[in-house]
């Protein structure tokens, strides 16, 4: 495990203000994962850390009508399906097939950032000048905890990716235990599953969370689609198309005859990302390199 990952984890208190060290004290506390607790805030759980990234974004984040939000919770497909909306929505500007297409030099989670967990990290207000038109939000937030820009605003669009909470559950529990220092051992497996079924988990419970987006869907579902990551492996162009649709941007027939649906996934493939330099040996913007990621547990980050 590389040293540099774990502080930015696992140390939890150091950037917190201490107007966040107050409220953090007043609430719910378990076990933790990775860092020592887990704090309760509006029903769901949270590392300190993020805990602060949450409550900023939701007092200063501001939704725009165009605004695309990728809601997942960890472990669920966030990174493939980061590239797979990046490269769609960007599709006339950086063609799939073009030799400077942005995923080629950029991890997609600088290409599509989260909110919490890096725009609004360590109580930062982010500046937004610099976006573009059409903005890229990814978030691990229930929809419960979403700014109140995002829920008040119907024309902005949310993507949920769900995944088999099995898959979550076995594949957090390698991730967590990779983080952890050597001096403090892993997590066993009966531990973590004790506490994942209580729902005490990385911005769990996942059922309520998956529970509150798939009823959004169902109610409004020309502002919330629900994906299954098992659904887009396996039948990968059909969802793409449906995303597009949703999205507003349908492949046209010219693009249908070109192959250009093919050649978003070819480009978004795990054979192909994962073996650009940027994604083995390079860093994020954050500092912390793409490297702790196994070829195995690619299309499964975030």
């Amino acid at each position: 495990m590389p040293s540099e990952i774990s502080p930015k984890y696992l140390q939890q208190e150091e950037t917190l203000t201490q107007e966040c060290k107050n409220f953090i004290s007043t609430l719910p506390k378990e076990r933790g994962w990775l860092a020592s607790h887990l704090y309760q805030y509006q029903g769901f759980w949270y590392p300190a850390r993020h805990l602060q990234g949450v409550i900023s974004c939701q007092k200063h984040f501001q939704a725009q009508h165009s605004d695309i939000f990728l809601v997942t919770t960890p472990k669920s497909g966030t990174t493939w399906l980061k590239a797979v909306i990046f490269t769609l929505v960007n599709r006339t500007r950086y063609p799939p097939v073009a030799k400077n297409h942005p995923l080629l030099s950029n991890n997609p989670h600088d290409l599509v950032p989260f909110l919490e967990i890096k725009l609004y990290v360590d109580n930062q207000i982010p500046d937004f000048s610099s976006f573009p038109s059409l903005r890229l939000f990814a978030t691990h937030l229930p929809h419960v905890s979403l700014p109140e820009s995002v829920k008040q605003n119907s024309a902005c669009k949310i993507v949920y990716l769900c995944r088999n909470p099995k898959d979550i559950f076995v594949s957090l529990w390698h991730f967590t235990n990779k983080l952890r220092p050597q001096e403090t051992g892993t997590n066993s497996i009966s531990e973590v599953f004790d506490l994942f079924c209580r729902g005490v988990t990385l911005f769990g419970p996942f059922w309520e969370h998956a529970l509150e987006y798939w009823k959004l869907s169902i109610e409004n579902p020309d502002r919330v689609l629900f994906l299954k990551f098992e659904d887009m492996k396996n039948q990968p162009a059909t969802h793409l198309r449906r995303l597009a649709e949703f999205l507003g941007s349908p492949f046209s027939a010219g693009e249908e005859e070109s192959g250009l649906v093919e050649e978003i996934l070819k480009l978004c493939s795990f054979d192909n990302l994962s073996a650009l330099d940027v994604n083995r040996n390079g860093k994020l913007t954050s500092g912390e390199k793409n490297n702790v990621f196994s070829a195995g547990e690619w299309l499964e980050t975030g």
